[in-house]
C-alpha cells in the first residue's frame, strides 16, 4: 500500500510540477520501511531567515504502526530541500530498522511506550504540558573533544550532553545550523 502524501505550503506556490515530485519521492517512503502509512510534507518559504540559504524550508513528517519520523532542512532551492530532507528520513528509517530488531526486553512496543505521558502541574488557568518520555543515563566526565568525538560516534546529530571533567559542570554540545558546534555552559544560579 503506498504511502499517503499530504503537501501543506506557506508562502509557496504549489504548482502542479512541484506537488508531481513531492508525491513521487515520498510516496516510494513504503519501499524502506512497509508500515508507513501516511506522510505529511510542510513547505515554507522564510522571507526573514537569517541567510538566503535557509529561506526555502522542507519538512517531512511520516507515520506508520508504532513509527513516526520527523525530519526538516533549509536550503535556498525548495527541491534542494525537499531531497535533503528526504535523505535524512532514509537515514532515520536505516536506524530504526537497526532497532527495531533489538529487543525491548519486557516486551512492550514503541508505540506503547511513546502513548504513556505524564502531566506536570500548573498554575489555575495554565495549560497543562505533557512530559511524553523520561529518560536517565550516566554523565561521564570527559572534555570537549572526547564529547564531540561521543557525538559523532552516537550519531547525535543535533545535541550532546556531557560532564565536563574539567569544571565538573554539565555542558551541552550542539551543532549549529551552519555545521559548525556551540557548547553552552552551565553554572549553579
Amino acid at each position: 500500500m503506498p504511502v499517503q502524501v499530504e503537501v501543506f505550503t506557506r508562502n509557496v506556490e504549489l504548482s502542479d510540477r512541484l506537488k508531481e515530485y513531492v508525491d513521487k519521492k515520498v510516496s516510494k517512503l513504503d519501499k524502506y520501511l512497509d508500515v508507513l502509512e501516511e506522510a505529511k510534507v510542510d513547505l515554507t518559504f522564510i522571507k526573514s531567515a537569517r541567510s538566503a540559504d535557509d529561506r526555502q524550508v522542507a519538512q517531512l513528517t511520516v507515520r506508520g504502526k508504532g513509527v513516526l519520523l520527523r525530519a526538516e532542512e533549509r536550503t535556498n532551492d525548495i527541491y534542494a530541500s525537499i531531497d535533503a530532507v528526504l535523505d535524512k528520513i532514509y537515514r532515520q528509517i536505516e536506524r530504526y530498522k537497526g532497532r527495531h530488531w533489538r529487543n525491548r526486553g519486557d516486551g512492550r512496543s514503541a508505540s506503547d511506550i511513546a502513548t504513556e505521558a505524564v502531566e506536570v502541574e500548573t498554575e489555575p488557568g495554565e495549560a497543562r504540558t505533557m512530559i511524553a518520555r523520561r529518560k536517565r543515563f550516566m554523565l561521564t566526565p570527559m572534555d570537549e573533544n572526547e564529547a564531540t568525538e561521543q557525538m559523532d560516534l552516537l550519531g547525535h546529530e543535533d545535541f550532546f550532553v556531557f560532564l565536563h571533567s574539567g569544571t565538573n559542570q554539565v555542558n551541552i554540545l550542539y551543532r549549529r545550523r551552519d555545521g559548525t558546534l556551540g557548547l553552552i555552559e552551565s553554572e549553579i544560579g
